[in-house]
């Protein structure tokens, strides 16, 4: 997705929606700061509005990083959230059924 024969292309829009999905501005001033690439330049890629270039593909590889832990907390998250939501219900099974009738 990365290679060479990609460079001049808009990334694939797979990839471009769960970056966006997993990614938020700070990453991409994160990003931006330890690259040397433009904040602007990683969202248009992201975007699809610039190219894929050697040049900024290293922080496609960054961000793609990033996006990777994010969707980890995110899930992780998600699974406790579950949980708590998962014990208010049963403990108030019996007011569910009350206002079912």
């Amino acid at each position: 997705m990365l290679s060479e024969e990609n460079y001049g292309k808009p990334i694939n829009e797979k990839l471009s929606i769960v970056l966006r999905r997993n990614t938020t501005k700070n990453d991409f001033a994160d990003i931006s700061a330890k690259t040397n690439i433009s904040f602007s330049t990683i969202r248009d890629v992201v975007y699809r509005t610039n190219s894929l270039t050697k040049s900024n593909s290293k922080a496609i590889l960054f961000l793609i990083s990033r996006a990777f832990d994010n969707s980890l907390g995110k899930q992780l998250q998600a699974e406790g959230d579950k949980l708590f939501l998962n014990k208010i219900v049963n403990t108030n099974q019996s007011l569910f059924i009350e206002n079912s009738k």
